[in-house]
This record gives structure tokens, C-alpha cells and sequence, in this order.
């Protein structure tokens, strides 16, 4: 019995040495320097920054709110090889309370304005392949305010120029090109959206520093495009309509038609704000945002 306990313990131990040898080959074969980002904006951003020394990943499927993905365990050992982790603070990535990362490794990007963050109240629903989930505590969609979508792209900027110096000036240089593209965007709401008392109401609430930053008077709903409008959400938006008379409806992603012809049949306009949480079917993060902006001056 003895002897057999030995060798299950010597077996257990040499399995632990081949795993972590493994893990360590890994990282030491690698040619170029990995950054690990939690959404698509916070990818697009380093992907324009990053020199070609360095591998930018974005590991959550198309199908999947990135806020809201769980990885699985081999998923998470990779965004602990890496060399740097990029964040998007306010609470986004909820898997990030559970799993044990490398500190000196994590960015924050949201922490030079983290005393500004929107902090709200929500009731829980059920949302795509994720099942049921709350927005209740910090409001997540920073980068729909350009301002702080600029900070959080300096934020990338300091810690790539750390991660790889000699690169410095180029880094310097695309966040520069990276900052005015923003910068051009965030005139632009500014310009376009002058009514700033004309009610709006929002499918999702994921517009809260959108409709902050460029003076929206917004209130939301919990929907989904593609959900069925049944009798009690036909409550709920003819409620909020009593209070908040609107011809707008906003939606982060393209409902389905039954849903269009039913906000139709209460005269209101249906218009498609993307959030651009997770990658555009087409063109990128400034082309989404170039698209959500040319929707707006039609609306307004």
C-alpha cells in the first residue's frame, strides 16, 4: 500500500514538472512579445499602436459579449503568459474576479478617469449564448465617450512604449494619428447632436457615456434585437413612453423585423447605434463609429 502511495505521489509530481516545462518552452519559443486584450476596442487601439515585434490577441468569439465571456482554463493560462494584459477597468470582464493574473502584466485603461466612472442599478435578463446576467454596478462602455476612448488609448501607448522602448517613436507616432481620428470623432457627436432635450430612448443600457458626453436625454430599456416584444415589454416601453415621449429608438445591433415593424406601429423611428463591443461585421472600430455617426445626423 505504501509502496503504491509513493508512486501515485512521484507520478503526480514528474506530471507537474512536464506541465510546467511545457508552459515554459512555450513562452520561450515565442518570436515575438504577446499583449492580451478583453474587447475589440481596446484590440483595435493596440493593434494600431503595437510594432510588428509584437503580437496583439483578442481571443473572445464574434458571437459572444466580451464583457460577459467566461474563458476556459486554457484560455486564461494564456492571458497569464503574456507579456502584457490590456483592461478595460470599470469592472468589464467579470471572469477577471475570479481568475489569478500576473499584476505587474495588467493595464487599466480606464483608470486615469476612474472617479467618473457611471456606476447604476439594473435588473438581471438573459442575453445571447451568455444566459442570464445583471449591468448592475459600473457602466462599462467607456470608449463610447471619444475623450475617454483617447485616454484609454494613451494608456496602451505608456505601457507599449515600456514593453518594447526601442519602438518608442513609432508607438509615439500612431497613437498620435490614432488620437486625432478620435479627437475628429468626438467634434463630430458634438456637432451633430445639438437637441440635446430631444428624448431618445435605448433598446440596452450601454450608451451612458455616449449619451453623457454628447448630452443625450436618454433612458433604456433591457432588450435585445432579436428578443419577441411580448405583452409585458409592450408594458414597458408604452410606461416609459408616458413619461419619455420619444421618435427615436436606439439599438445596438439590428433588430429583427418583427421587432422594427412593432416600434413602427408606435411612430417611432428605429435607428442602430453599434457599441462596437465586439468586432464589426465590417470595417473596424473608426469606420463603426464613422457609420454611427452618419446615422445620427439622418435621425436628427
Amino acid at each position: 500500500m505504501l509502496k503504491k502511495l509513493l508512486f501515485t505521489f512521484v507520478l503526480i509530481v514528474m506530471m507537474n514538472g512536464c506541465n510546467e516545462s511545457k508552459e515554459q518552452i512555450q513562452t520561450e519559443d515565442r518570436t515575438s512579445k504577446e499583449v492580451y486584450t478583453v474587447n475589440y476596442p481596446l484590440y483595435y487601439f493596440t493593434q494600431r499602436m503595437a510594432p510588428k515585434s509584437v503580437q496583439v490577441v483578442y481571443p473572445v468569439p464574434q458571437d459572444v459579449d466580451p464583457a460577459f465571456w467566461q474563458p476556459n482554463t486554457e484560455e486564461i493560462l494564456s492571458f497569464a503568459q503574456a507579456d502584457l494584459i490590456i483592461l478595460n477597468g470599470a469592472d468589464y470582464a467579470k471572469w477577471r474576479s475570479t481568475a489569478s493574473l500576473p499584476e505587474s502584466k495588467l493595464v487599466n485603461t480606464s483608470k486615469a478617469f476612474e472617479k467618473e466612472l457611471i456606476h447604476i442599478e439594473s435588473a438581471d435578463h438573459t442575453h445571447g449564448p451568455g444566459g442570464e446576467h445583471s449591468h448592475a454596478g459600473t457602466a462599462f462602455t467607456t470608449w463610447l465617450d471619444m475623450q475617454q476612448a483617447i485616454k484609454q488609448a494613451e494608456a496602451i501607448k505608456n505601457a507599449l512604449v515600456r514593453l518594447e522602448p526601442e519602438h518608442k517613436a513609432q508607438i509615439e507616432q500612431s497613437f498620435l494619428e490614432l488620437k486625432q481620428e478620435l479627437q475628429q470623432l468626438d467634434t463630430s457627436f458634438k456637432n451633430v447632436i445639438k437637441d440635446q432635450e430631444q428624448p431618445i430612448i435605448a433598446s440596452h443600457p450601454v450608451y451612458q457615456y455616449f449619451a453623457r458626453a454628447y448630452g443625450l436625454n436618454l433612458k433604456a430599456l433591457l432588450w435585445e434585437p432579436e428578443m419577441k416584444i411580448d405583452a409585458k415589454a409592450k408594458a414597458d416601453i408604452k410606461t416609459l413612453l408616458a413619461v419619455h415621449p420619444t421618435k427615436v429608438m436606439m439599438w445596438e445591433g439590428k433588430p429583427v423585423a418583427e421587432n422594427i415593424e412593432y416600434i413602427r406601429s408606435l411612430g417611432l423611428k428605429n435607428i442602430v447605434i453599434d457599441p462596437c463591443m465586439n468586432r464589426p461585421e465590417h470595417g473596424d472600430f473608426i469606420t463603426q463609429m464613422q457609420e454611427n455617426l452618419k446615422i445620427f445626423k439622418k435621425a436628427y
